[in-house]
């Protein structure tokens, strides 16, 4: 990985200028990501698991299942050590954190599980650790089933209800209005407690929307890179995308009314898509593109 320019990182300096007079402390971020209703195709906690791999994040905090999880609903699974040995694995939530290397960054990386009650208390327990770790900023990750085609682009949404993030990034303010989830009530306890926070979402396709989904894991890393401003490797995810799509559209091809249907949700893609075709996004690209190159 090289090292991150001073320019790259100017999209999180400008939420977090640097002080007067005082040396430039190093950035934390929170990246919280549950299975669950929040995590089509486990896209999201995937993407989180990924990068906590990647930059070998250490566990430094974990909240008693005992508390918020019933485990007739999300039941404990077991698991067989290296050794063989037995062990009960329960439904929990777990942070880890890291250094993003040759960058200003700190990642506290949340994989949990969506709790089965007492949400205003599990939440509160999150924001606890938040302050603990001097978290500066939340991303929320989450991954829905949607009518959209695996043959395209995955669809990745980015959205903050603070009017700072939106300026700093280039976003909006989500139009959403219905049942919500763990990612939800926490984007918003949060933004309460005065942590700017944003979240992004991926579309995962509805009829192929088993995990797991390295397409909608790669989507939601790509638009990870954005926001973080650090390059990141993605071959080998990249080559399993690409082997996840061929392999849908296989199985398309044997059912003709499967086949209509993605051929349906291809033309309204790209019908929609047509405004996109613009400078912006041929830039948004092209600057990937170069991090990639310097990368290398």
């Amino acid at each position: 990985m090289s090292t991150m320019d001073s320019n790259e990182a100017r999209g999180l300096r400008r939420l977090f200028p640097k002080p007067e007079g005082g040396d430039e402390r190093r950035l934390t971020i929170m990246l919280a990501a549950f299975e669950g209703w929040n995590d089509a195709g486990e896209a999201a906690t995937d993407a989180v698991k990924y990068l906590s791999r990647l930059w070998d994040g250490v566990k430094v905090a974990s909240i008693d299942p005992d508390l918020y999880y019933d485990f007739q609903f999300t039941r404990p699974l077991i698991r067989r050590t290296a050794s063989g040995d037995r062990r009960i694995k329960w439904p929990t939530t777990k942070l880890t954190r890291c250094s993003v290397p040759d960058t200003d960054i700190d990642i506290v990386f949340v994989h949990g599980v969506e709790p089965s009650y007492r949400w205003r208390a599990y939440t509160a327990e999150l924001l606890a650790h938040a302050t603990e770790l001097d978290v500066d900023c939340l991303v929320l990750v989450g991954a829905l089933l949607a009518d959209v085609p695996h043959s395209r682009p995955i669809p990745v949404t980015v959205t903050s209800e603070d009017d700072t993030v939106r300026e700093s990034l280039n976003t909006e303010a989500s139009q959403y209005e219905g049942p919500t989830g763990i990612v939800g009530v926490l984007a918003e306890v949060a933004s309460l407690a005065g942590i700017p926070t944003l979240s992004l979402w991926a579309a995962v396709p509805h009829y192929v929307g088993q995990s797991p989904s390295p397409k909608a894991e790669l989507a939601i890393l790509q638009g990870l890179e954005d926001i973080l401003q650090v390059p990141l490797d993605t071959a080998v995810l990249t080559e399993e995308a690409e082997a996840w799509e061929r392999g849908v559209n296989e199985l398309a091809t044997e059912d003709p009314e499967v086949a209509a249907y993605v051929r349906q949700l291809e033309e309204a893609k790209d019908t929609a898509d047509l405004p996109e075709a613009t400078g912006e996004s041929i830039a948004r690209e092209f600057e990937r593109y170069l991090k990639k190159r310097r990368k290398e």
